[in-house]
């Protein structure tokens, strides 16, 4: 039986040097890896929807003839409009700076599109469909039945990558081997996986597309869930620091600050100081959204550290957080419980001698809470007994760079806190290893946010509303997307924009600009100056997404909010609301995607994250949920957290199994199971398993 992996595609018929290499950027190099390129979605060809019936508001498939394409590079879209007919009516598509398209669509040419349906002008219209060309010699494999569509790279074509995986399949399916142990398969009568991927890619039905689809989602959850187990295992079963941790040091925490913690929060420190007493390594997240005072749970871990006579680490994804955390340290440092604790910030623009200063003091124990970002993983810091960590916003971290801090003690507690609230079926998924509290409460007396949606057509009636209440004591975030104006983008930008909005819209009032290229000092200036109310409004841009809390700012625009993702709204959105009165959130947009107009909804909706987390997931798939930086969720890509809870709990129950009998992966059995993870998920393997 041959091994898929040794077949390079390139010497597969049809590809060759050129077509291999352009195959790769798809990660495609051999024969497994294109039949483990699974669809992203299907189309049923078998029967499409006439023009004249379409539904607006819903993306939709048809069929028909090019009759018209018009390029229309005049006015300030330039756009490409072309007119589908078919036996039932018309439609028209439009394309935006993409002026070759009149080239590709011709008078009489037979085409699919799928996108999503809208009225304009009273008539039916797509915009930006994906499409495809049809030929009369592959109409077997990309007409009358349910068709696959694949991710593409430049130069791969849905039909060529859909004949090529078919030839693959003809020549190759066979010699596809079983993963999964058979006692597991006969459990849950799965078929035999050279059956599952031959109907992944070319169903004969709907039924036999369905399970197969959960067939392939049992086999992704199945060896991602026995990575976190594992991961779980090698940590909890090592000795770790017995805190001391006294109900009288709890109590004077709680009332050390001039408002009372919410029940959320009495809860999340109960759940630690439980985590802490043990002798075993605490690995627990708190999840919350923007605002609910997270960071007051973290200090308390941080002092319980000192208290013992320990050390603690915070580690922020931004230099801005790291300091927005430094200084609500140093409110609570020199006074009650928190008298003679000693706290550092560490980031990269830290002077070099400064630097060298602070890895001496930690190195002798001279220091007893540090809080930076990623200049905490340098070789060169070396704490005298680290045993608290907490790294907030997890998902910018990979699991190596959570690794290396707790390396640095002996197996100190490790807290994760993430402001992107994640829904219960992705967090089994994806942090299953770790124990999860959620503050679900806001501090009391916060105000309400209302969130508004508008043109970037009435951008001057909102600049006079913002005015009217800037002039009435309140401030404002106007934010935008990029720092200087894009000769590829048609976007207004920050620094332009602040000249233009201060000698206009807002002349005579009092205007602060702060964008990531500036140094840590102009931008300290600036915010420092806005806190005061020395400023009235802040031009910005996403440098705000975290660590500015300024409870007068009850105003925010934000410009080209379509550029934005929909958490990335969510949390620019929690900067205002911050105190006891009301906010107002306004999104300037003109979205051009149905993914774009979903999450401006989703925004305008609700204000609740966990809502929003949901809805993010459901518009972007899990894989991408978290950008690039999270590995594991990329690599899941036939399940879904979401709509296969059902599969998700019985592959984890049988890793759960599988994991206890066998926590090396060294019987005969599952070796297989060990290389296949080591492929798919190396970084997670490479941390539990030696060898």
């Amino acid at each position: 039986m041959q091994n898929l992996k040794d077949i390079s595609i390139q010497y597969v018929k049809g590809v060759g040097p050129a077509k291999a290499r352009l195959l790769a950027n798809l990660g495609v190099v051999n024969v497994e890896d294109l039949l483990y390129l699974f669809p992203h979605r299907y189309e049923d060809r078998s029967q499409f929807t006439p023009i004249a019936m379409l539904q607006a508001g819903k993306s939709q498939t048809i069929c028909g003839e090019v009759l018209i394409c018009r390029r229309n590079f005049y006015s300030k879209s330039r756009t490409v409009d072309v007119t589908i007919g078919d036996n039932s009516g018309r439609i028209v598509c439009v394309w935006f700076n993409q002026p070759y398209l009149d080239k590709i669509f011709k008078k009489g040419q037979e085409v699919v599109l799928y996108g999503r349906v809208d009225i304009f002008k009273k008539r039916l219209q797509m915009v930006v469909p994906d499409f495809e060309l049809i030929s009369q010699e592959d109409r077997s494999l990309n007409m009358g039945r349910i068709v696959p569509v694949y991710p593409l790279t430049r130069g791969i074509t849905q039909r060529y990558l859909r004949k090529l995986t078919f030839t693959c399949l003809s020549l190759y399916a066979e010699n596809l081997q079983d993963i999964i142990p058979k006692e597991v398969r006969q459990k849950h009568r799965l078929s035999p996986i050279s059956q599952s991927i031959c109907q992944i890619h070319f169903p004969s039905d709907a039924i036999h597309q369905q399970k197969s689809i959960e067939e392939i989602a049992f086999e992704e959850f199945f060896l991602f869930q026995i990575c976190v187990i594992l991961r779980r295992l090698n940590i909890v079963n090592k000795t770790g620091i017995a805190h001391q941790v006294d109900e009288v040091l709890i109590e004077q925490y709680k009332i050390s600050f001039p408002f009372k913690l919410t029940d959320a929060q009495n809860k999340a420190i109960a759940d630690m100081c439980l985590d802490m007493r043990q002798n075993r390594p605490m690995l627990r997240m708190i999840q919350g959204d923007v605002g609910c005072g997270k960071t007051v749970v973290a200090f308390f871990g941080c002092l319980v550290a000192a208290v013992n006579g320990k050390q603690a680490a915070i580690m922020a994804p931004t230099e801005i957080l790291a300091q927005q955390h430094f200084l609500n340290f140093q409110k609570l440092s020199g006074q009650g419980i928190f008298k003679g604790v000693k706290g550092v910030l560490l980031i990269s623009s830290v002077p070099a001698k400064e630097k060298r200063a602070i890895y001496q003091r930690l190195k002798e124990g001279d220091i007893d809470i540090i809080i930076g970002t990623h200049a905490l993983l340098e070789e060169t810091i070396a704490f005298k007994n680290l045993s608290f960590v907490v790294i907030d916003e997890q998902h910018k971290f990979g699991v190596n760079q959570r690794a290396l801090l707790s390396a640095k003690g002996t197996n100190p507690d490790i807290l994760i806190m993430t402001a992107t609230p994640i829904p219960r079926t992705l967090c089994l998924t994806l942090y299953g290893d770790l124990d999860v509290s959620v503050i679900n409460e806001l501090p009391p007396g916060r105000g309400s946010i209302k969130t508004y949606h508008f043109s970037l057509s009435k951008a001057q009636a909102v600049y006079r509303k913002v005015r009217e209440l800037v002039e009435k004591g309140t401030q404002a975030y106007i934010i935008y997307p990029l720092v200087e104006e894009s000769e590829k983008l048609d976007l207004k930008a920050a620094k332009d924009m602040f000249v233009h909005l201060e000698k206009f819209e807002f002349q005579g009032l009092r205007l602060g600009l702060v964008h990531g290229q500036m140094s840590r000092q102009e931008s300290d200036t600036v915010m420092v100056l806005f806190k005061k109310h020395e400023l009235d409004i802040l031009v910005a841009t996403t440098i705000l997404e975290v660590g500015i809390d300024i409870p007068n700012a009850n105003i925010m625009v934000i410009e080209h909010a379509e550029r934005f993702g929909l958490s990335q709204l969510h949390q620019l959105r929690g900067r205002i609301g911050r105190g006891p009165q009301n906010a107002m959130c306004v999104l300037l947009g003109d979205p051009m995607t149905q993914e774009g107009i979903l999450r401006l909804e989703a925004i305008v909706k609700t204000t609740d994250g966990f809502k929003i987390a949901e809805q993010d997931l459901k518009i972007r798939g899990p894989g991408h949920y978290f950008g690039r930086h999270q590995h594991g969720l990329n690599e899941l890509k036939m399940s879904n957290p979401i709509t296969q809870i059902e599969v998700l709990e019985k592959a984890r129950e049988d890793a759960i199994i599988l994991t206890r009998n066998d926590p090396q992966l060294n019987t005969e059995d599952h070796r297989r199971i060990k290389e296949a993870i080591k492929k798919r998920y190396p970084q997670y393997l490479d941390l539990i398993l030696a060898g």
